[in-house]
């Protein structure tokens, strides 16, 4: 009986203390979140990659056709630092697979090629004016499994197939559209990243309204570190350890031991360690709302994904098909 009482002194205890920090007012991460939408409002579109299954990924052509026909509202790609010291917008860390740097292979040729990575191509060893002689949408294939930029006639300067800067996306929108935002991923790590955030920093300086507008993300604790030391002003995504300790710390109603100062969860719909953990569910959303984190899924292609997140209400929808996406949304509009 005796053993019975403490039991149940204990468990009283556990459930006043898990009562008591749930009823703690939530830290907010951020003053103001661009990346948030407002109650009732449906998800934001993200190209991821400037949207790679509509037009040929990274490229200007991609950008202007997701920002000015499509009419997403953010921008998803990856940075590497060139050689001479300019950011580029790239998915990998060399050119081969979107390029056609090695030539006319064909596309297994090319895949064949490079599987060895003593044949790869890095930007980290190339100029922007070396990169800049490439195609990059030579191996787009289009919804007819066409391949429609390889003839020798495609001029890919004008069509806008060259590798991208952060200077000339920024450029091109700037005035046009002033709210677009951004999600980057700063790839490079130790010095090269660390000069690659300097070298964001600086452009962004050039364009000081979509200073509010980007959120940046690296799965570099170094980098990570530097962001959050030298570029407190920028708003940065969750690492891949924070946004697990977000999660573990919601599941188990314990929030008030998350000290990430994050502005962007961004997650897939599931991880799978051995173990399924899904997170796809409205109450992470809601708890990372109460902290002015927005919630931004990645990458989704299929329709009735994009329809449980959508009635979920997350804050953005990351899609390498943000014309599909649009016609999904447009169904709730």
């Amino acid at each position: 009986m005796k053993v019975l009482k403490v039991l149940c002194i204990v468990l009283a205890s556990i459930l006043l203390f898990w009562s008591v920090i749930n009823l703690i007012p939530a830290k907010q991460n951020v003053e103001n979140n661009p990346f948030i939408v407002a109650d009732g409002q449906l998800p934001m579109i993200a190209a991821h990659r400037g949207g790679g299954d509509n037009n040929p990924e990274n490229t200007m052509l991609a950008f202007r056709e997701a920002v000015n026909t499509i009419g997403i509202d953010i921008i998803e790609s990856d940075l590497y630092l060139t050689r001479d010291g300019y950011l580029v917008y790239n998915h990998d860390s060399y050119i081969d697979r979107t390029s056609n740097v090695n030539g006319n292979m064909t596309y297994q040729e090319m895949r064949d090629h490079i599987s060895n990575k003593d044949n790869r191509h890095y930007i980290e060893d190339m100029t922007l004016a070396e990169l800049q002689q490439y195609n990059f949408g030579y191996y787009f294939q289009d919804e007819n499994g066409n391949y429609p930029y390889q003839s020798q006639d495609t001029d890919f300067v004008g069509l806008g197939l060259q590798i991208a800067t952060v200077e000339q996306l920024f450029e091109e929108f700037y005035q046009s559209n002033p709210d677009l935002l951004f999600i980057v991923e700063i790839k490079d790590g130790g010095e090269r990243g660390v000069e690659a955030c300097e070298k964001l920093n600086s452009v962004l300086q050039q364009y000081p309204n979509y200073l509010d507008n980007i959120v940046i993300g690296t799965f570099n604790d170094e980098i990570e570190t530097e962001l959050k030391t030298n570029y407190p002003h920028l708003m940065r995504g969750a690492p891949t350890g924070s946004a697990a300790k977000f999660v573990i710390t919601q599941m188990l109603g314990v929030n008030i031991f998350d000290n990430g100062d994050f502005a962007c969860l961004q997650i897939p719909m599931s991880y799978d360690l051995g173990i399924e953990f899904k997170l796809d569910k409205k109450s992470y959303i809601d708890r990372a709302h109460l902290r002015n984190i927005a919630v931004q899924y990645w990458t989704i292609n299929d329709p009735d994904e994009m329809r449980h997140l959508i009635e979920l209400g997350c804050d953005a929808i990351m899609t390498d098909n943000p014309i599909l996406l649009k016609q999904v949304l447009d169904e709730y509009r």
